[in-house]
């Protein structure tokens, strides 16, 4: 029996471990920290076993295949000696996808990945698909396809989850755009994360599509350099494409094969520039699954925010709080900034990535009236800004309790309290969520 050893036990390591259970493997699952509670009772309940704080050699390098959560990186010493000894590694897409028959649509990129799966599957549902979330949102896909029987999944998937993967196929692949992220995982070298996001197209077929931004210069850059066999489906709010799905003046025109439709702006339930970007990359993922017009248009009418993606919170003595803590990059913190249209005071600070702030500086100028700063590090917020806002607008905070307090402090009526961070969580919180809950609790006890 061969034996499948899976690194790792979070939401992927145990969904993997759990389709290798199902599928009549000889399997075990070692994790180098502590194994969340919830996580060790489903390892308990489908009887496999498990180890913590630690990988034991003998258990591990025993593998006939190796399933590693996207968490860890190839410089882990276990994952060096596993390569030394020549042991297959793959990722969980990679594993779970031998197993599956469904219509896939994945969606990666460096910002606008979420908001644009959710909007996919909301779409899915609501034209009355068999549908399954997943990937780097909800469930893992492996124990969706372990226990689980959908025609169509909607994928969110990152880098880190392409690396390892060698026949994982979509039927649909998206890319919303390419900037830099991560690049601690990848050398530092920015051309080493652009080919990882491109994995997700390395095996489409001519019957398959490739959805992609053609206003972003390294995603046109790279293609450029290679050969795709899909369709090719673009979108753009620059210039008008034959076909693909491009910005009229007030609407949004979509070309895909001899249909064209049209969906004004004033339509979309989302606003700001970057939402028409990720409806966009949906309906055409939608088109080009068949679903009709008419249910495109009420789908991207009616749908919701997701929580920590500029999230309204409240409105409390005429300031608007907005959640956007799910903005871990400059980027996204751009995209947040931008569809503002009142003053902002701006919780923005965590774990720094490598952020070249003077991105923002433009639109920090014309946007923003008061910083406060929520993490352990600060200086270069605080360098990056003081000239433009005044040293007596910055504040330095170290709980979200402090931070929306200093925010409601610097705010006035008809202004809004944006946390969009710009940064990691993990110097203060266990994660985006956490941060953007406790801003939210803090938020309501205003």
């Amino acid at each position: 029996m061969e034996r499948i050893v899976v690194l790792g036990g979070a939401e992927s390591g145990v969904g993997a471990a759990v389709l290798a259970k199902v599928k009549g493997f000889d399997v075990f699952l070692s994790d180098n920290g502590k194994i969340k509670d919830e996580y060790v009772q489903t390892l308990k309940k489908w009887e496999i076993p498990f180890e913590e704080g630690g990988h034991t050699p003998e258990l591990v390098l025993n593998a006939n295949q190796v399933v590693k959560s996207p968490g860890i990186p190839d410089t882990a010493p276990m994952v060096k000696a596993l390569r030394a000894k020549g042991i297959r590694i793959v990722s969980e897409i990679e594993f779970a996808c031998h197993f599956d028959s469904a219509k896939k649509i994945c969606i990666t990129g460096s910002n606008g990945k979420t908001t644009t799966t959710s909007l996919i599957y909301y779409l899915l549902k609501n034209a009355g698909l068999n549908v399954g979330l997943g990937g780097n949102i909800g469930k893992s896909y492996a124990m969706q396809v372990a226990t689980e029987k959908f025609d169509y999944y909607v994928l969110e998937i990152s880098s880190f989850q392409l690396d390892d993967t060698y026949n994982f196929r979509p039927d649909i692949a998206i890319i919303t755009n390419i900037t830099p992220d991560h690049l601690d995982r990848y050398d530092h070298k920015m051309e080493n994360y652009v080919k990882a996001k491109f994995k997700i197209t390395r095996n489409l077929r001519p019957e398959d599509c490739f959805i992609f931004d053609s206003d972003d210069a390294i995603t046109i850059g790279h293609l450029s350099k290679i050969v795709i066999k899909a369709r090719m489906l673009p979108f753009s709010q620059e210039k008008t494409l034959e076909q693909g799905a491009f910005l009229d003046k007030d609407r949004i025109v979509m070309r895909v094969g001899q249909s064209q439709s049209e969906i004004y702006l004033r339509e979309l339930s989302l606003g700001g520039k970057h939402n028409i970007y990720n409806s966009m990359a949906a309906a055409l993922a939608a088109k080009a699954s068949g679903l009709d017009d008419e249910t495109i248009r009420m789908s991207l009418k009616s749908f919701l925010p997701i929580e920590h993606r500029l999230e309204p919170v409240l409105t409390v003595g005429g300031v608007t709080y907005i959640n956007d803590s799910k903005a871990t990059n400059i980027d996204s913190a751009w995209y947040a900034l931008e569809c503002q249209t009142r003053p902002v005071v701006w919780i923005v600070g965590g774990k720094d990535k490598g952020n070249d702030y003077g991105i923002l500086e433009k639109l920090v100028r014309e946007k923003v009236k008061a910083i406060v700063c929520l993490g352990i590090d600060n200086e270069k917020i605080h360098k990056a800004y003081e000239g433009i806002v005044g040293s007596d607008r910055i504040v330095d905070t170290r709980s979200a309790e402090d931070a929306v307090k200093a925010a409601a402090a610097l705010a006035k009526d008809g202004d809004v309290v944006l946390l969009s961070p710009c940064c990691a969580s993990f110097d203060l919180f266990k994660s985006y969520e956490d941060r953007g809950q406790q801003f939210k609790e803090a938020v309501r006890k205003l």
